[in-house]
């Protein structure tokens, strides 16, 4: 063989990977930036939150909707660029997110319901509390001075239907009745109307049920002062659609904060606020998961380049979404759209309904029948965060945000230190043993473990950077096992070596024939190794999965090592003197044995 192939080969792979290291590095990186691999939650401190599923009886969700809930977040969690993140279900009812330097506020969204409902538009009025005051009577109406519109890509223009465009002359909204059972769901709990009426009194009561249209009526207004008195969760979320609606009190700032899936009921009206306005909003006849596709992007129509949510559809989902805008285009239906909800163009307008909220409600500027535009005050973050949500799916279950944990940097340093320690007497015992077992055959251990350990900081390094792998505790701890997996290779080899020379064999012949029945079973006890990081890697997540990643790849650089240094430097070492003398080798009793025998 010629050895300086082999060493060659490897001094190739050393600049490859050193000029991945280098150069791979943001632009204007420091040298100690350039050579710092990502390190995780464990090690510079980061942010734990914990979701707690909320139901409605209380109980704990099913184990299977809690395993899809905790996939969906995970994989919001990745859309988001995190690296590494931990996200791992807890008890019965408890999902954990562990990320590294994040902020807990990005982490508390991704346990959001995120179940989307279009609804159409059929009445608004002011939601910002102002009307609650009996003088001067407020104005019964908030319509936005910039109403967002929906189209079909690639054109706008209507399809089907019977209306040509001109408004047609608004029926009453029929009003749901305040005897409908409260609907939402709170920490397991929902009020009756009976104990909803006992805590604003009969009176109050009274004047809300009998109301058929927001209140303008300054005694009214007066009489229905208790309602600002709820709390903004579980009893406001209580009240029936139609007081919501109705009673100046309920304001939008109190409804924006109903528990989550407050409007979850697809076969009842709903109210829900844009702004200051407050919707009045029709049962839901298209739903997120008729969405086969959201992507977020500019709109080049606009000189201004706002950005805009665009909507693929299902089959039925499509034929739905028509039916819909048609019904909305031309005002017809079961329900009309109130004068108030019309805009310029005299279009109803249809709401899109993410959890408890209104993302955007534009005019139904024609029937829909493709690719369609969701339009509003988008940002780009906004608007990503819309796409994801949809592409993800909605969540079975829905979340609240008991514990938010900082783990701060000092105390990952600590641990840092700790497991570089550990890592670093491992290797000197390693070394320490083999010096004094092999002698010089000890300094091909301690190179190949040296040269180990700089491809595998170099592959942490660009992995950081390509794949987003943080280095955890538990990875540290892989690469320390992955010492053990080394040495076991060196004392194959080397007790194989004195096999050889036990049977005659000169030093330098028995390095080869050493090498070509050794080398199978490194191979396999490598290889065994390797299955077992790579099915522990698939079937875990979180540290285990980091743990089995450091495991693998230790051991595969390892493997590259054995092949392209340890038996060509053996092969160098086996034509000098000092391979020779038994007191310098560590191969001497052997040798003497040998001798002895001839």
């Amino acid at each position: 063989m010629r050895p300086s192939r082999y060493l060659a080969a490897l001094a190739a792979i050393f600049v490859v990977l050193g000029a991945l290291v280098w150069f791979g590095a943001p632009k204007g990186a420091t040298v100690a930036e350039r050579f710092q691999p990502k390190l995780g939650l464990d090690l510079v401190g980061g942010t734990r939150v914990t979701l707690e599923a909320a139901t409605k009886d209380g109980n704990p969700p099913n184990r299977d909707d809690l395993e899809k809930a905790r996939e969906i977040i995970e994989e919001r969690v990745n859309a988001q660029g995190v690296s590494e993140a931990e996200v791992v279900t807890e008890g019965d009812r408890f999902i954990v997110i562990s990320v590294a330097a994040q902020k807990s506020d990005v982490l508390r969204d991704v346990g959001q319901a995120s179940k989307l409902y279009f609804r159409k538009v059929l009445n608004i009025t002011d939601g910002s509390g102002a009307a609650a005051n009996p003088a001067p009577a407020p104005s019964a109406s908030t319509t936005p001075t910039s109403t967002p519109t929906a189209s079909s890509t690639p054109s706008a223009t209507p399809s089907g239907g019977t209306g040509g465009g001109s408004a047609m002359e608004p029926t009453p909204t029929p009003t749901p009745t305040a005897t409908s059972s409260a609907t939402a769901e709170s920490d397991g709990r929902t009020l009756t109307q009976d104990e909803l009426k006992k805590l604003v009194g009969d009176e109050a009561w009274a004047a809300a049920t009998s109301l058929t249209a927001p209140a303008t009526d300054a005694e009214v207004i007066k009489k229905l002062a208790p309602f600002g008195k709820l709390q903004a969760k579980w009893e406001i979320a209580s009240l029936t659609p139609a007081m919501q609606y109705n009673i100046p009190q309920v304001t939008c700032e109190l409804l924006n904060k109903r528990v989550p899936g407050s409007l979850d009921v697809r076969d009842q009206q709903v109210v829900a606020c844009e702004g200051d306005g407050k919707y009045l909003l029709d049962v839901a006849k298209v739903a997120g998961t008729d969405v086969s596709n959201a992507s977020a992007l500019i709109d080049q129509s606009k000189v201004s380049g706002s950005w805009v949510v665009n909507l693929d559809f299902t089959g039925d989902g499509q034929t739905r979404w028509t039916d819909l805008t048609r019904e909305a285009y031309n005002n017809n239906g079961t329900t009309k759209c109130e004068t108030v909800a019309l805009g310029e163009q005299q279009r109803c307008r249809v709401a899109a309904v993410l959890d408890n909220s209104i993302v955007s409600a534009p005019e139904i500027q024609g029937v829909l029948t493709g690719t369609s535009t969701i339009s509003g005050s988008f940002t780009a973050g906004t608007a990503k965060k819309l796409a994801d949500n949809l592409n993800f799916g909605a969540l079975a279950i829905n979340f609240e945000v008991p514990e938010s944990k900082t783990v701060t940097a000092t105390l990952g340093a600590e641990y840092l230190r700790a497991g570089l320690l550990a890592a670093g007497i491992g290797m000197l015992l390693v070394v320490i043993y083999s010096f004094f077992y092999y002698r010089l055959l000890g300094s091909v251990i301690f190179l190949s473990l040296i040269l180990s350990g700089l491809l595998t900081f170099g592959a942490l390094v660009v992995l950081g950077r390509t794949m987003g792998f943080t280095l955890t505790l538990a990875g540290i701890a892989g690469f320390i096992v992955s010492l053990g997996v080394a040495a076991d290779s060196f004392v194959i080899y080397f007790e194989r070596l004195k096999d050889e020379i036990r049977e005659g064999r000169s030093p330098r012949n028995a390095v080869q024939r050493a090498w070509v029945r050794a080398k199978r079973t490194i191979l396999t006890a490598n290889a065994i190794s390797l299955m077992a990081a790579v099915i522990l890697y698939l079937v875990s997540s979180g540290p285990v999965a980091g743990f089995a990643f450091a495991l693998g790849i230790a051991t595969a650089l390892d493997l590259l090592v054995v092949f392209l240094f340890r038996y060509p430097i053996m092969a160098m070492f086996a034509r000098t003197q000092a391979f020779l003398s038994p007191r310098v080798s560590g191969l001497g009793r052997v040798l003497r044995e040998a001798k002895e025998a001839n």
